[in-house]
Protein backbone atom coordinates (compact mmCIF):
# COMPACT_ATOMS: atom_id res chain seq x y z
CA UNK A 1 0.00 0.00 0.00
CA UNK A 2 3.04 2.51 0.02
CA UNK A 3 2.86 3.03 -3.16
CA UNK A 4 -0.74 4.98 -2.81
CA UNK A 5 0.51 7.31 -0.29
CA UNK A 6 1.96 10.63 -2.04
CA UNK A 7 5.64 10.87 -1.14
CA UNK A 8 7.92 14.41 -1.65
CA UNK A 9 11.33 15.10 -1.53
CA UNK A 10 11.75 16.49 2.15
CA UNK A 11 13.62 19.54 1.38
CA UNK A 12 17.09 19.87 -0.03
CA UNK A 13 18.00 16.60 1.57
CA UNK A 14 16.92 14.57 -1.45
CA UNK A 15 14.90 11.92 1.09
CA UNK A 16 11.52 10.50 0.22
CA UNK A 17 9.31 11.68 2.71
CA UNK A 18 5.49 10.51 3.24
CA UNK A 19 3.66 14.03 2.53
CA UNK A 20 0.76 12.85 5.93
CA UNK A 21 3.03 11.36 8.77
CA UNK A 22 1.93 10.67 12.31
CA UNK A 23 2.16 13.01 15.54
CA UNK A 24 2.17 11.78 18.95
CA UNK A 25 1.41 14.83 20.96
CA UNK A 26 -0.57 13.60 24.38
CA UNK A 27 -1.15 10.04 22.52
CA UNK A 28 -0.21 8.30 25.58
CA UNK A 29 -3.82 9.17 27.14
CA UNK A 30 -4.87 8.12 30.41
CA UNK A 31 -4.76 4.75 30.74
CA UNK A 32 -3.18 1.14 29.24
CA UNK A 33 -5.69 1.17 27.20
CA UNK A 34 -5.31 4.55 25.27
CA UNK A 35 -1.54 3.58 25.46
CA UNK A 36 -2.23 0.44 23.75
CA UNK A 37 -4.28 2.12 21.21
CA UNK A 38 -1.98 4.74 20.32
CA UNK A 39 0.88 1.69 19.57
CA UNK A 40 -1.69 0.03 17.57
CA UNK A 41 -2.75 3.38 15.60
CA UNK A 42 1.00 3.78 15.04
CA UNK A 43 1.62 0.34 13.84
CA UNK A 44 -1.58 0.56 10.77
CA UNK A 45 0.36 4.10 9.94
CA UNK A 46 3.69 2.27 9.52
CA UNK A 47 1.39 -0.52 7.32
CA UNK A 48 -0.23 2.33 5.29
CA UNK A 49 3.13 3.75 4.57
CA UNK A 50 3.08 6.52 7.00
CA UNK A 51 6.72 5.94 8.08
CA UNK A 52 7.32 9.41 8.87
CA UNK A 53 6.95 9.72 13.33
CA UNK A 54 7.44 12.83 15.20
CA UNK A 55 7.78 12.77 18.35
CA UNK A 56 9.38 14.77 21.32
CA UNK A 57 10.89 14.59 25.04
CA UNK A 58 8.31 17.33 25.88
CA UNK A 59 5.42 14.28 24.69
CA UNK A 60 4.34 13.03 28.59
CA UNK A 61 7.31 13.32 29.89
CA UNK A 62 9.23 10.91 27.62
CA UNK A 63 6.39 8.39 27.66
CA UNK A 64 5.70 9.60 23.69
CA UNK A 65 9.05 8.82 22.82
CA UNK A 66 8.87 4.58 24.61
CA UNK A 67 5.63 4.06 23.14
CA UNK A 68 6.98 5.14 19.73
CA UNK A 69 9.67 2.68 20.50
CA UNK A 70 7.32 0.10 20.62
CA UNK A 71 5.30 0.62 18.29
CA UNK A 72 8.76 0.93 15.57
CA UNK A 73 9.87 -2.29 17.43
CA UNK A 74 11.71 -3.80 14.41
CA UNK A 75 10.94 -1.49 12.11
CA UNK A 76 13.56 1.42 12.41
CA UNK A 77 15.26 1.63 9.44
CA UNK A 78 12.38 2.00 7.77
CA UNK A 79 11.36 4.78 9.80
CA UNK A 80 11.82 8.67 9.64
CA UNK A 81 12.19 9.59 13.38
CA UNK A 82 12.06 12.93 14.43
CA UNK A 83 12.33 14.18 18.32
CA UNK A 84 13.08 17.38 19.81
CA UNK A 85 14.71 18.69 22.12
CA UNK A 86 12.94 21.55 24.58
CA UNK A 87 14.28 25.15 25.14
CA UNK A 88 14.81 24.95 28.61
CA UNK A 89 17.16 21.81 28.09
CA UNK A 90 19.07 23.75 24.87
CA UNK A 91 22.09 24.42 26.08
CA UNK A 92 25.43 22.73 24.46
CA UNK A 93 25.86 20.06 27.28
CA UNK A 94 22.00 20.02 27.85
CA UNK A 95 21.30 19.50 24.36
CA UNK A 96 23.82 16.88 24.25
CA UNK A 97 21.71 14.89 27.18
CA UNK A 98 18.63 15.79 26.04
CA UNK A 99 19.21 13.55 22.71
CA UNK A 100 20.96 10.83 25.11
CA UNK A 101 17.51 10.36 26.75
CA UNK A 102 15.61 10.21 23.90
CA UNK A 103 17.87 7.93 21.67
CA UNK A 104 17.79 5.80 25.13
CA UNK A 105 13.76 5.77 25.57
CA UNK A 106 13.16 5.55 21.84
CA UNK A 107 15.77 2.53 21.65
CA UNK A 108 17.68 3.26 18.83
CA UNK A 109 21.26 4.84 17.88
CA UNK A 110 20.53 7.43 15.93
CA UNK A 111 16.90 10.21 15.53
CA UNK A 112 16.48 10.80 11.62
CA UNK A 113 15.86 14.60 11.84
CA UNK A 114 16.64 16.30 15.46
CA UNK A 115 14.53 20.04 16.19
CA UNK A 116 14.54 22.48 18.72
CA UNK A 117 10.89 22.69 19.65
CA UNK A 118 10.83 26.24 19.93
CA UNK A 119 12.94 28.97 20.12
CA UNK A 120 14.78 29.02 23.47
CA UNK A 121 15.18 32.41 25.61
CA UNK A 122 17.54 30.91 28.12
CA UNK A 123 20.36 29.47 26.02
CA UNK A 124 21.92 31.46 22.70
CA UNK A 125 21.02 29.76 19.43
CA UNK A 126 24.74 29.19 18.13
CA UNK A 127 25.01 26.92 21.70
CA UNK A 128 21.98 24.67 20.64
CA UNK A 129 23.15 24.83 17.11
CA UNK A 130 26.96 23.77 17.82
CA UNK A 131 25.37 20.87 20.05
CA UNK A 132 23.50 19.84 16.54
CA UNK A 133 26.52 19.88 14.95
CA UNK A 134 28.32 17.39 17.24
CA UNK A 135 25.33 15.20 17.51
CA UNK A 136 25.31 14.91 13.61
CA UNK A 137 29.09 14.89 13.82
CA UNK A 138 28.99 11.54 16.11
CA UNK A 139 25.87 9.74 14.31
CA UNK A 140 23.44 10.28 17.08
CA UNK A 141 21.29 12.41 14.64
CA UNK A 142 20.97 12.91 11.17
CA UNK A 143 19.44 15.91 10.17
CA UNK A 144 19.15 19.22 11.69
CA UNK A 145 15.59 21.64 12.10
CA UNK A 146 13.55 23.66 14.24
CA UNK A 147 9.97 24.15 15.20
CA UNK A 148 7.87 27.51 15.86
CA UNK A 149 10.74 29.56 14.13
CA UNK A 150 9.71 32.66 12.02
CA UNK A 151 11.41 34.23 9.28
CA UNK A 152 13.92 36.02 11.51
CA UNK A 153 14.69 33.28 13.60
CA UNK A 154 15.25 30.88 10.95
CA UNK A 155 17.54 33.19 9.45
CA UNK A 156 19.67 33.20 13.05
CA UNK A 157 19.66 29.41 12.97
CA UNK A 158 20.76 29.16 9.91
CA UNK A 159 23.42 31.31 10.49
CA UNK A 160 24.81 29.46 13.57
CA UNK A 161 25.63 26.58 11.94
CA UNK A 162 29.31 26.23 10.86
CA UNK A 163 29.17 23.05 8.67
CA UNK A 164 25.50 21.86 8.38
CA UNK A 165 22.16 23.44 6.97
CA UNK A 166 18.51 23.26 8.94
CA UNK A 167 16.90 20.39 6.91
CA UNK A 168 13.20 21.48 8.30
CA UNK A 169 11.00 23.92 10.61
CA UNK A 170 7.70 22.25 11.77
CA UNK A 171 5.00 24.89 12.53
CA UNK A 172 1.11 25.53 13.71
CA UNK A 173 -0.73 25.55 10.05
CA UNK A 174 -4.26 24.56 9.64
CA UNK A 175 -7.26 26.20 7.92
CA UNK A 176 -7.93 29.18 10.37
CA UNK A 177 -4.29 29.36 10.29
CA UNK A 178 -2.32 30.08 7.41
CA UNK A 179 -0.24 32.27 8.45
CA UNK A 180 3.47 31.24 7.70
CA UNK A 181 1.87 31.89 3.67
CA UNK A 182 2.86 34.84 3.65
CA UNK A 183 6.75 35.05 4.61
CA UNK A 184 7.65 31.78 6.42
CA UNK A 185 6.32 29.21 3.28
CA UNK A 186 8.24 30.88 0.79
CA UNK A 187 11.25 32.11 2.66
CA UNK A 188 11.63 28.08 3.18
CA UNK A 189 10.72 27.04 -0.43
CA UNK A 190 14.06 29.36 -1.59
CA UNK A 191 15.92 27.75 0.54
CA UNK A 192 14.85 24.26 0.18
CA UNK A 193 13.64 23.87 3.88
CA UNK A 194 10.64 21.68 4.39
CA UNK A 195 7.82 22.94 6.28
CA UNK A 196 6.03 20.69 8.16
CA UNK A 197 2.84 21.47 9.74
CA UNK A 198 1.37 20.08 13.00
CA UNK A 199 -2.15 20.43 14.42
CA UNK A 200 -3.79 20.23 10.84
CA UNK A 201 -7.46 19.99 11.83
CA UNK A 202 -6.10 22.77 14.69
CA UNK A 203 -7.24 22.85 18.45
CA UNK A 204 -10.98 21.46 19.13
CA UNK A 205 -11.71 23.96 16.28
CA UNK A 206 -12.27 22.11 13.00
CA UNK A 207 -15.30 23.39 11.18
CA UNK A 208 -18.29 21.40 12.07
CA UNK A 209 -20.44 20.14 9.42
CA UNK A 210 -22.78 22.54 9.62
CA UNK A 211 -21.05 25.69 9.84
CA UNK A 212 -20.26 28.17 7.04
CA UNK A 213 -16.64 26.50 6.54
CA UNK A 214 -17.72 23.13 7.48
CA UNK A 215 -20.40 23.34 4.72
CA UNK A 216 -17.95 24.20 2.03
CA UNK A 217 -15.73 21.26 2.96
CA UNK A 218 -18.34 19.11 3.05
CA UNK A 219 -19.44 19.46 -0.55
CA UNK A 220 -16.33 19.24 -1.41
CA UNK A 221 -15.45 16.21 -0.04
CA UNK A 222 -18.86 14.25 -1.43
CA UNK A 223 -17.60 15.11 -5.07
CA UNK A 224 -14.59 13.37 -3.84
CA UNK A 225 -16.00 11.11 -2.47
CA UNK A 226 -13.28 11.44 0.80
CA UNK A 227 -14.35 13.28 4.15
CA UNK A 228 -14.03 16.98 5.21
CA UNK A 229 -10.64 15.84 7.06
CA UNK A 230 -8.96 14.42 3.94
CA UNK A 231 -9.83 17.25 1.91
CA UNK A 232 -8.31 19.72 4.69
CA UNK A 233 -5.14 17.55 5.07
CA UNK A 234 -5.20 17.93 1.05
CA UNK A 235 -5.35 21.49 0.83
CA UNK A 236 -2.94 21.43 3.40
CA UNK A 237 0.10 19.90 1.54
CA UNK A 238 -0.66 20.97 -1.93
CA UNK A 239 2.85 22.97 -2.28
CA UNK A 240 5.86 20.57 -3.05
CA UNK A 241 7.40 22.25 -0.09
CA UNK A 242 4.60 21.29 2.50
CA UNK A 243 4.07 17.99 4.95
CA UNK A 244 1.99 17.62 7.77
CA UNK A 245 1.66 15.20 10.87
CA UNK A 246 -2.04 14.74 12.47
CA UNK A 247 -1.91 13.20 15.98
CA UNK A 248 -1.67 9.49 15.41
CA UNK A 249 -4.31 7.80 18.59
CA UNK A 250 -6.42 6.28 17.19
CA UNK A 251 -6.67 3.53 14.17
CA UNK A 252 -9.70 4.57 12.71
CA UNK A 253 -7.93 8.45 12.00
CA UNK A 254 -5.01 7.01 10.86
CA UNK A 255 -6.59 5.45 8.25
CA UNK A 256 -8.38 8.07 6.99
CA UNK A 257 -5.59 10.25 7.33
CA UNK A 258 -3.85 7.59 4.86
CA UNK A 259 -6.59 8.36 2.18
CA UNK A 260 -6.12 11.99 2.29
CA UNK A 261 -3.54 11.94 -0.83
CA UNK A 262 -2.25 9.80 -3.09
CA UNK A 263 -4.42 8.53 -6.28
CA UNK A 264 -6.89 11.90 -6.20
CA UNK A 265 -6.02 15.36 -5.74
CA UNK A 266 -8.30 18.88 -5.15
CA UNK A 267 -9.19 20.70 -8.44
CA UNK A 268 -8.16 24.22 -9.01
CA UNK A 269 -11.53 25.36 -8.33
CA UNK A 270 -12.00 23.64 -4.93
CA UNK A 271 -8.61 25.05 -3.51
CA UNK A 272 -10.21 28.74 -4.64
CA UNK A 273 -13.34 28.19 -3.13
CA UNK A 274 -11.24 26.99 0.44
CA UNK A 275 -9.16 29.64 0.32
CA UNK A 276 -11.78 32.20 -0.21
CA UNK A 277 -13.45 29.96 2.65
CA UNK A 278 -10.60 30.47 5.05
CA UNK A 279 -9.03 33.42 3.79
CA UNK A 280 -4.97 34.35 5.02
CA UNK A 281 -4.98 36.63 8.08
CA UNK A 282 -4.11 40.13 7.19
CA UNK A 283 -0.85 41.29 6.78
CA UNK A 284 -0.13 43.25 10.05
CA UNK A 285 -1.37 40.20 12.03
CA UNK A 286 1.29 38.71 13.86
CA UNK A 287 2.31 34.93 13.01
CA UNK A 288 1.71 33.01 16.57
CA UNK A 289 4.16 30.45 17.54
CA UNK A 290 2.89 28.05 19.97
Amino acid sequence: MWNKLLRRKFGWTGLDVPVIGMGTWMIEGRSRDAERQAIEALRLGLDLGMNHIDTAEMYGNGRAEELVAKAVDNQREQVFLVSKVLPSNASYQGTLKACERSLKRLKTHFIDLYLLHWPSSQHPIEETMRAMEKLLDEGMIRLIGVSNFDVEQLREAQHALKKYRIACNQVLYHLAYRGIERDLLPYCAENSIAIVGYSPFGHGNFPSSHSKGGKVLAEIAKRHNRTMRQVTLNFLTRDPNLFTIPKAGNPDHVKENSGAVGDWNLTDEDITVIDRTFPLPGADEPLEMI
